[in-house]
């Protein structure tokens, strides 16, 4: 039996997404979590929102340095 009900919590969220090779992180983003399984729902006017903040971004808040790794499947 599929359970058709789920919980969702009102919280802000960091939404990061890769423009032209640089990451952009857009700090608190207004989203629905579901408790059950954590995934992240926008309503369509933030998503229409973060479309612009991406496409002509404003000046950053701030800056910041992060390492990029490689998923291999080695340990050594």
């Amino acid at each position: 039996m599929i359970d058709h009900h789920e919980e969702f919590s009102e919280t802000l969220v960091s939404y990061t997404i890769e423009v032209g090779g640089h990451f952009v992180v857009v700090e608190n983003v207004p989203a629905r979590i579901s408790l059950r399984t954590g995934e992240r729902l926008f309503a369509p006017a933030v998503v229409e929102r973060l479309q612009a903040i991406v496409r002509e971004p404003p000046a950053p808040t701030r800056m910041i340095h992060t390492p990029v790794l490689e998923f291999t499947d080695s340990l050594v």
